[in-house]
């Protein structure tokens, strides 16, 4: 990057509906770890939400034209992404919240371990039958999630199924009902977010299914959506605002030529509460 080209912003572009973000708390606690971090140092967050990656790369390509950052934060890396070399090629330095790609310094999440821990708590309590309702297959901490299920599932021989959601209330609520309409329903699901979870007790219970009964539920990244159902949810637990901190302080260090380290987050816990039970 030129020296003359000095800002006190960092980019930040969501490729999601912004009906979506409006209601999925995980980003919002995100976004604000990560402003805090910054603001002890005069920086803040550019963020711009838009449909699709295509708008996201062209929001970069205007960002970088009119020298309007100093870095990007990439969230939610993908198979075949192009956004890392389109930021190479514009000469944006970049930390990734997630999956590293290329050289980037990245901030990662244990995806594997913590889906572990989620299976190894269903399988102490009985469960042989476990489905996931994922986020998009293309996500790379998807992928990562689904292989660790499948191969934990495969030790402790249990049956896992895998079906793709898109974090939407609709598709928690709608692949929901078409596992337990099935002829083999599960007696567990863990969905990738807390909004599909929270639309997916509410399935159950319009199926007249009672939890954890008939079906037990874990949500992904602990939320107030998780905590004020009825039941309140049992989750994977990760302090989300941590997590935008670690990114920040990476933000931090890399726009002023420090070395970047690779940081991890902790492995998520099981918060067990009222949606977990053995199966009946």
């Amino acid at each position: 990057m030129d020296d003359t080209w000095r800002t006190s912003a960092v980019g930040l572009v969501l490729a999601r509906p912004p009906r979506l973000l409006g209601t999925e708390p995980f980003f919002m606690e995100f976004i604000a770890g990560i402003e805090e971090r910054l603001a002890a140092h005069g920086r803040s967050v550019l963020l711009h939400v838009v449909a699709h990656h295509d708008a996201e790369i062209a929001a970069y390509r205007r960002w970088a034209r009119q020298r309007l950052v100093d870095a990007v934060v990439l969230v939610n890396p993908s198979v075949d992404d192009a956004r890392p070399a389109v930021l190479r090629d514009l000469r944006l330095p970049v930390v990734v919240a997630g999956e590293p790609t290329g050289d980037n310094p990245a901030v990662r999440r244990d995806d594997a371990g913590s889906m572990r821990a989620a299976l190894a708590h269903l399988v102490g309590l009985g469960h042989r039958r476990v489905a996931r309702i994922s986020g998009p297959d293309a996500l790379l901490h998807t992928r990562t999630r689904t292989a660790a299920l499948l191969t934990a599932a495969a030790e402790s021989a249990v049956d896992a199924v895998v079906v793709a959601g898109d974090y939407s209330a609709e598709s928690g609520a709608r692949l929901t009902t078409g596992l337990l309409d099935g002829p083999d329903p599960p007696t567990a699901i863990i969905y990738d977010n807390d909004l599909m979870a929270v639309a997916g007790l509410h399935a159950v219970t319009e199926l007249g299914h009672r939890v954890p009964r008939d079906v037990s539920l874990i949500a992904w990244d602990d939320s107030s959506l998780c905590r004020l159902a009825s039941p309140a949810l049992t989750t994977m637990s990760l302090d989300v605002h941590s997590f935008g901190e670690s990114v920040g302080e990476s933000v931090l260090r890399l726009v002023t030529g420090e070395s970047v380290p690779q940081r991890w987050c902790a492995t998520e816990t099981v918060v067990v509460r009222g949606t977990t039970g053995p199966p009946r």
